[in-house]
């Protein structure tokens, strides 16, 4: 059983398969059996994307970049050389592909313009959507270039590499700060929080 979770791809693949049980499952026991539908598999990848998302911007808050004063001079190599590379190439794919799906998911459901133009009765929605676009637009031109630079992965001076760390370190408490209001938006569109 170890064997089988060491490898990422055998867990995730399973997690599908488990999902298609489920799906087929629960749609015998319905009375229109299986049903696609390209919107909800569109809303669905969206929602797994911004979890991915969102979920990497907490723990660089909530974890990583509190927990790296504690953290050893010698053992800090391991987070910038590794971890960090490793997560934020997630974090900056994940945010480009929930914007994409976002996108598209209000194009399929025929309220992209409605929402972007904060239209009454799309106003949630077209502020999640504004918030989740700016923030897509920090982590690929703030953070993400200023990130390489902070990490050595770009060649810059001492001087460079410490001013870079600061700005994509408040652009990413900034990108925090508005990923509240953004899920709040997001989920009240849907449930008439707003």
């Amino acid at each position: 059983m170890g064997a089988f979770f060491s490898s990422l791809g055998r867990t995730i693949i399973a997690g599908f398969v488990i999902l298609i049980v489920i799906i087929l499952a629960v749609s015998g026991m319905s009375e229109g059996g299986v049903r696609g539908s390209d919107l909800f598999v569109v809303r669905w990848l969206h929602v797994m994307a911004g979890v991915m998302w969102i979920g990497l911007l907490w723990y660089f808050n909530f974890v990583q970049t509190p927990s790296m004063p504690k953290i050893p001079d010698e053992q800090k190599p391991a987070i910038s050389k590794v971890i960090a590379p490793a997560a934020l190439f997630w974090f900056r794919w994940s945010a480009l592909v929930t914007m994409v799906l976002g996108l598209l998911l209000a194009y399929m459901s025929h309220y992209l313009m409605a929402a972007m133009t904060l239209t009454k009765g799309f106003h949630a929605i077209g502020i999640g959507m504004w918030l989740g676009l700016i923030m897509a637009f920090n982590v690929w031109m703030i953070i993400w270039p200023n990130q390489k630079k902070a990490l050595g992965i770009v060649t810059v001076s001492p001087e460079e590499k410490a001013a870079a760390a600061k700005m994509a370190g408040m652009t990413s408490r900034i990108n925090t700060m508005l990923s509240i209001p953004m899920l709040f938006c997001m989920v009240a569109q849907s449930h008439g929080g707003l």
